[in-house]
């Protein structure tokens, strides 16, 4: 029996599990909340991310693969925190797949970039991200089980893109010459998932599309597929003033991320290379989240 385990079944997790699930004897997921369910085969164990039940140390004992969505915070990644050990001792483990953040890079000034340079948060979440990282690394090389470290582009999907925003009224376009960055689509990063999982991947992989395009491009090619106008264009400095620090920290880092790795070391081909093709078939197949996965919460 084939298990997979994912610790932080959150929303790139979620259509890894709706595609690829079936791949597997057995699927296992956390949520913090009892009262989260799901229509697909996946057992759900609750972990609060501090004290793991018998269940899920249990299902860790048994797991061949282990996805990790999990997203660090101040004190560090829950999971290893808490489950190391576990994990360590866990027999019949043959990988892990850690989902990160090309957040890790930092500002590269617009350079083109790629696995090999050096990383250099701008915030604290990027730096986390790095910690965590080499902490799963580093528990790889303890355990002799190879350990694929995936860094995700800006994630986008279905309910989860710039249709939503648009009519949400949470759309914004910034005024900042120079500023890119790469997407993914959500199916791309479960396509990713697999061919880690597949090839038994130990390493660093860049995830992202092929274009890394201004972050008001999008929005404009949204809201003219939906026939609506664009938020108006915000300085900088009236964006400081108005929008959240989370926001404003996707402009604090610029780089044009390279994904030759993603393709020729995985296989991977996009279905959407582009945010053009991306919102295209999320258009005209509705945009709103119609997947089951998506309505478990993110661990």
């Amino acid at each position: 029996m084939s298990t997979l385990v994912c610790l932080g079944l959150g929303y790139c997790a979620r259509h890894y599990v709706a595609e690829f699930g079936p791949r597997f004897a057995r699927v296992a997921g956390t949520t913090r909340s009892h009262d989260k369910t799901i229509n697909h085969p996946i057992e759900m164990i609750v972990f609060d991310g501090v004290n793991p039940t018998p269940e899920l140390r249990s299902t860790i004992a048994a797991a061949d693969r282990l996805l990790i969505s999990a997203a660090p915070g101040e004190a560090g990644d829950p999971v290893l925190a808490a489950l190391a050990n576990d994990i360590v001792v866990a027999r019949q483990l043959k990988s892990i797949v850690y989902l990160s953040s090309l957040g890790v890079y930092g500002d590269h000034g617009g350079a083109w970039i790629d696995e090999t340079a050096p990383t250099i948060p701008v915030h604290s979440r990027g730096a986390a991200r790095v910690d965590a990282e080499l902490a799963w690394q580093a528990l790889g090389k303890r355990r002799d089980i190879p350990v694929a470290i995936l860094r995700l582009a800006g994630i986008y999907g279905p309910g989860q893109n710039a249709f939503i925003r648009l009519l949400a009224c949470r759309a914004h376009r910034i005024d900042k010459p120079g500023h890119v960055f790469n997407r993914i689509h959500a199916a791309d990063i479960a396509q990713a998932i697999d061919a880690a999982f597949a090839c038994d991947f130990d390493g660093i992989v860049n995830v992202a599309d092929d274009e890394p395009a201004p972050p008001g491009d999008p929005i404009m090619f949204a809201a003219n597929l939906l026939g609506v106008d664009p938020p108006p264009v915000l300085s900088l400095t009236e964006a400081q003033r108005t929008l959240s620090p989370m926001i404003l920290s996707f402009y604090q880092g610029c780089g044009r991320v390279r994904n030759d790795k993603l393709k020729q070391a995985l296989g991977v081909t996009l279905r959407y290379p582009t945010y053009r093709e991306g919102l295209q078939a999320l258009f005209d197949d509705g945009y709103e989240a119609r997947d089951p996965p998506a309505s478990i919460e993110s661990s």
